[in-house]
C-alpha cells in the first residue's frame, strides 16, 4: 500500500501534492419507469407516452486511503431529472446509511441533469388523472431504490484506481435572456425585432471533465461539467434523456460499454443549448450533418471530451489528494415586495378554482405565502449543503440552484484550483438564482416567483464556496 507522504507530480502545478491511494467504483443503472409518467419541467400537465431513451442514474464512488486507513470520501450521482427535489436525498441516503456502514452518508451527492422530458417526483405539481399515470410518489420512491441500489454496487466495486482531469472545450452554453430597449429582458425572447439590443449575459464554453481508469488501464468512468441544462429537445410527450444520452452512447462505442459517464450541470441558470439568433444557419447545418439537435449538441460535447482526454491522458496519477468539507450555510432569502405580493395574488385567484392550472396556481401562491412569513416576522434564512472538495488540482463545488452562469465565473475565477467544477441542482431545488443585472431586466427566471434567493443571497454562496475551497489551498491565501 501506498503511505500517505506518496508525492504525485503534477505538470500544471509549480509543487507536489501529498497523496494517498485512490479507490473508484462506478455503476449506471436505469430509472425509466414501466409506465406513463407526468413529465416535469413544464407549467402545464404532460403524460408521457414512449421512452425515446432511458432515463439513468448514474454513482461514482471515491475513497482515499493510507494503508488501511480511510482519509476521506465522496460519492458522486448524476440523475436524469429536471431537479433533487425536497426530500429525494434523504430518502436515497436513509436506504444507503444501514447497507454501507463504512460510508459517510452526509458526503452523497446527487444532482440532476435538468432534462425536462423526467419523471415529476414531486406530489401536487400537477393535477393527475385518477388511472393510467405512475403518480409521483409510487416513482419517487422506485427511483430512489434504483439509486441506492447503483450507490451500494459502486461503493462495493470500488478498486485501486487512477485519475486524471482536464479542459476541453464545447459550444453548448448561450445565454438565453433576451434584452430589449426599454431594459426589460426574456427568457427565449425574440432577437429578430428592431427593440432587441443584445443577449444579457456571459456563457461559459468551458468543459471540464474527470476520467478513472483501473490498474489495467481500462477507463471505467468520466465525469463531465457542462454550464447548461440538458433540455435541447424540451417538450413533446417522451421519455429521454434529452443530449446525455448520444453523450454516452457515442463515449461507449469509442472508449468501451461498460464505461460510465456523468452528466455533471455546471452554473447555467440563464442558459439553453437551443441558439437565440443564426437559427437558420445553426438548422442549415444541422441537416446537413444528418443530426438532430440532440445529436449536434453530443458531438461538440464529445469532441471536447476528447480535446480534454488527450491532454489528460498525459497526466495520469493514482496517489492524489482526495478532501471532502461539507457544512450548511445560510443565505438572505429574497424579499417580496408590496407590487409583487399584489401581482402574485391576482394571478393565483385567476387559477385557484382550475385543476388544470395548479402549476400556475402553486407558482404565484407561493409568493404570497413568503410574503406572509416575512410580514409576520417568522422568515428564516434559506439553508442548504454546500459540499467543496479537492481531488488532486481539481476543486468541486455544489448548489442546489440554477445559478446564473456569473456566480459560477466568480467562483472559478477567484479559486486557487487549476480546475474548477460547479455543480448545480444538488438537492432540494432552491429555484433559480439570478443577478441583479436580470432581477431589474424582470422575466421568467429572474422574478420573485422563479427564486426564494436573489442576488445578495448569490454573493454570500460565491464568498462561502470561496472559503470552502480555499481551505484545500492554504499556501494560496
Amino acid at each position: 500500500m501506498k503511505a500517505a507522504a506518496c508525492l504525485l507530480a503534477v505538470a500544471l502545478t509549480a509543487t507536489t501534492l501529498p497523496g494517498a491511494e485512490l479507490w473508484v467504483g462506478a455503476v449506471t443503472t436505469s430509472i425509466t419507469p414501466d409506465q406513463p409518467v407526468a413529465l416535469d419541467g413544464h407549467r402545464g400537465l404532460r403524460v408521457s407516452n414512449k421512452v425515446e431513451s432511458p432515463v439513468t442514474a448514474t454513482a461514482l464512488s471515491l475513497e482515499c486511503r493510507d494503508g488501511d486507513k480511510v482519509l476521506d470520501q465522496a460519492v458522486f450521482v448524476s440523475c436524469d431529472l429536471v431537479a433533487i427535489r425536497e426530500g429525494i436525498l434523504d430518502k436515497v441516503r436513509e436506504k444507503v446509511k444501514p447497507r454501507l456502514p463504512d460510508f459517510d452518508v452526509d458526503k452523497l451527492i446527487l444532482t440532476a441533469t435538468h432534462t425536462h422530458n423526467g419523471p415529476v417526483t414531486l406530489e401536487g405539481r400537477y393535477t393527475l388523472p385518477d388511472s393510467g399515470v405512475m403518480k409521483p410518489a409510487e416513482y419517487t420512491e422506485f427511483m430512489t431504490g434504483k439509486v441506492a441500489d447503483a450507490i451500494v454496487e459502486s461503493w462495493k466495486k470500488r478498486q485501486i484506481g487512477k485519475v486524471a482531469w482536464g479542459l476541453g472545450h464545447a459550444v453548448v452554453a448561450q445565454n438565453r435572456r433576451a434584452v430589449y430597449a426599454d431594459g426589460t429582458a426574456q427568457m427565449y425572447g425574440a432577437t429578430d425585432k428592431e427593440s432587441f439590443r443584445g443577449i444579457e449575459g456571459y456563457q461559459d464554453h468551458g468543459l471540464d471533465v474527470l476520467f478513472f481508469w483501473d490498474r489495467q488501464d481500462q477507463l471505467i468512468a468520466t465525469a463531465i461539467n457542462v454550464p447548461c441544462p440538458s433540455q435541447e429537445a424540451e417538450g413533446g410527450l417522451s421519455l429521454h434523456a434529452d443530449f446525455w444520452h448520444p453523450v454516452r452512447e457515442t463515449l461507449r462505442q469509442r472508449h468501451g460499454q461498460d464505461l460510465c459517464v456523468l452528466g455533471l450541470p455546471g452554473a447555467g441558470g440563464d442558459q439553453t443549448s437551443r441558439p437565440m439568433y443564426r437559427k437558420a444557419a445553426e438548422a442549415r447545418m444541422r441537416k446537413l450533418r444528418g443530426l438532430t439537435g440532440v445529436e449536434e449538441v453530443a458531438r461538440r460535447i464529445v469532441a471536447g471530451w476528447e480535446e480534454a482526454l488527450e491532454g489528460a491522458s498525459k497526466n495520469i496519477g493514482q496517489d492524489v489528494v482526495l478532501q471532502h468539507s461539507v457544512e450548511t450555510i445560510e443565505l438572505p432569502r429574497r424579499k417580496v415586495t408590496e407590487s409583487e405580493v399584489a401581482e402574485a395574488r391576482r394571478e393565483s385567484a385567476k387559477y385557484a378554482d382550475n385543476p388544470a392550472q395548479r402549476w400556475n396556481f402553486r407558482w404565484n401562491q407561493g409568493v404570497v405565502e413568503r410574503y406572509d412569513v416575512q410580514q409576520a416576522g417568522t422568515e428564516e434564512p434559506f439553508t442548504m449543503q454546500l459540499h467543496a472538495l479537492r481531488l488532486g488540482d481539481v476543486a468541486i463545488a455544489t448548489n442546489p440552484f440554477e445559478l446564473f452562469t456569473d456566480f459560477g465565473v466568480q467562483i472559478k475565477a477567484r479559486s486557487p484550483a487549476v480546475q474548477t467544477l460547479i455543480l448545480q441542482l444538488t438537492g432540494d431545488s432552491g429555484g433559480y438564482l439570478p443577478t441583479r443585472r436580470a432581477v431589474e431586466g424582470g422575466g421568467y427566471s429572474a422574478v420573485i416567483q422563479s427564486s426564494r434567493v436573489g442576488p445578495e443571497g448569490g454573493q454570500v454562496l460565491v464568498d462561502r464556496t470561496v472559503e470552502a475551497i480555499n481551505a484545500f489551498w492554504p499556501q494560496s491565501k
